[in-house]
């Protein structure tokens, strides 16, 4: 973690100390500042915007818990650490209990010190450069990050936008691959065209011509009046493809022939239809498997995953986690109206070393949870760590997963009802031969391994 990016205010009515700390400081790249009492750290606050205070319990006028208490009040997440030359348990005890991050007894270690200024700063959750951060592009807008993989990955989505390549975009489920994709629109020649984002696991087998390339009126039952598919809605626009690996074979090469072609067919019509469309394309799972295991076109693979983006998990980016956490904080009404302003030391760290398997997304929940139920201005550790109990216990799956878990369990029955007798199984599925062998073929199952083996009834 890059020192040089946080401020640090150093109080002290002690001429040498506070030279001594400064240079200690600076010499690890922090920005520090070095005020001589608790009345002037006041005073300097509001325009040097630490990023943590390290005061002096005992100083003349003011004194360093009287100077946290006015922290506490106006900036209840800033953290404070206590130097005293008089420290006991009791002192400890109540500058921790009230608040203080930390406690350090005079004559102190350099190292101890710089440990805690390390965690400390870990915990803020604050911008490190707030002049950098209300000059970040428009296009990364809603993008919140300081991590080196993060900003990486944004390098190369800037410089992927200006072109007109097709994108693929990998990463695990929460990890905020649609906003990727939507800043990447936002940075390229066609952010003044629409961005359509579809989900390809939550449309029906049979609907995805209609839904992609539109139908004309009457074209079948139900189709009353004429419809606009999404080539058209994304028109000189991008159109985000999410969970494109759970799109089915009957459907792949048909897009191929639109991507090749720039043109789409609506069903029940009778001409084809120029489209200018950008194609982006997101799954969690690995395409490239999918491919070589024959679940998914090679032709339409390559044609889709001209350029790959790789965006990193939220345990691989941990340093974001105070900045996500505090945004999401921030942007909920419930803690605008409760006064809640921050997380306490404690809840941070839970923050901070959470497993995160449903990444970004679920760190929203988490952080929703936890203000609903705080009655405090800073969110104890307590509410986060019952918050991620209850994601744990709670966490429902995915409807792709939900929708291929239930369809492998009802192929199975069938074949163990009809003891591996293709055309009755396909029959009580009201399939025909052709579509249910490739079913069978998607969830890897043998019809010869239920020969002779009924389901107990």
């Amino acid at each position: 973690m890059s020192a040089c990016r946080y401020r640090v205010m150093v109080v002290d009515d002690d001429p040498a100390l506070l030279r001594l700390l400064s240079m200690r400081l600076s010499a690890v790249g922090y920005e520090v500042t070095a005020v001589e009492s608790g009345e002037k750290a006041v005073a300097q606050i509001p325009t040097f915007q630490p990023n943590l205070v390290i005061t002096d319990l005992r100083m003349d006028g003011m004194d360093g818990m009287t100077l946290f208490d006015m922290i506490h009040r106006s900036s209840p997440a800033l953290p404070v650490i206590i130097l005293t030359a008089h420290g006991s348990i009791p002192d400890a005890v109540n500058a921790t209990s009230r608040g203080v991050f930390g406690y350090l007894t005079k004559p102190f270690d350099s190292q101890d010190l710089l440990e805690q200024v390390t965690r400390a700063l870990r915990v803020t959750g604050e911008q490190q450069n707030r002049s950098e951060a209300s000059a970040v592009a428009e296009w990364r807008q809603g993008i919140i990050t300081r991590s080196p993989l993060m900003e990486d990955l944004l390098g190369q989505a800037r410089l992927v936008a200006s072109s007109g390549a097709s994108v693929f975009i990998h990463g695990q489920s929460g990890t905020g691959k649609e906003v990727l994709a939507k800043a990447i629109h936002r940075a390229s020649p066609r952010a003044d065209g629409e961005f359509i984002a579809v989900n390809c696991s939550a449309i029906p087998e049979t609907l995805f011509e209609s839904e992609f390339f539109g139908h004309a009126k009457g074209s079948f039952t139900g189709a009353t009046r004429e419809h606009k598919g999404l080539f058209q809605a994304a028109e000189g626009g991008t159109l985000f493809l999410d969970e494109i690996g759970d799109m089915p074979m009957s459907f792949q090469v048909k897009l191929l022939r639109a991507i090749q072609e720039r043109t789409v067919r609506p069903v029940g019509s009778t001409y084809s239809i120029p489209v200018d469309v950008r194609i982006i394309s997101a799954t969690h799972r690995d395409l490239d498997e999918l491919r070589k295991g024959g679940g998914f076109r090679e032709d339409l693979y390559y044609r889709l995953n001209v350029v790959t983006l790789d965006i990193p998990s939220l345990i691989e980016r941990r340093e974001d986690i105070p900045l996500l956490a505090n945004h999401v904080l921030h942007s909920l009404e419930d803690a605008s109206r409760k006064g809640v302003k921050g997380f306490a030391p404690d809840a941070m760290e839970a923050l901070l070393s959470a497993p995160w398997p449903g990444n970004v997304r679920q760190l929203y929940n988490v952080v929703e949870q936890s203000v609903a139920f705080t009655t405090t201005s800073l969110i104890p550790a307590s509410l986060v760590q019952r918050a991620l109990r209850d994601e744990a216990n709670e966490e429902m799956p995915a409807f792709a997963d939900a929708r291929s878990r239930f369809e492998r369990e009802y192929l199975t029955q069938l074949l163990q009802i009809t003891s591996g007798n293709v055309s009755q199984a396909a029959r009580i599925a009201k399939r025909n031969r052709t579509e249910f062998y490739k079913l069978l073929h998607k969830h890897h199952l043998n019809p010869s391994q239920f020969k002779g083996a009924r389901a107990a009834t």
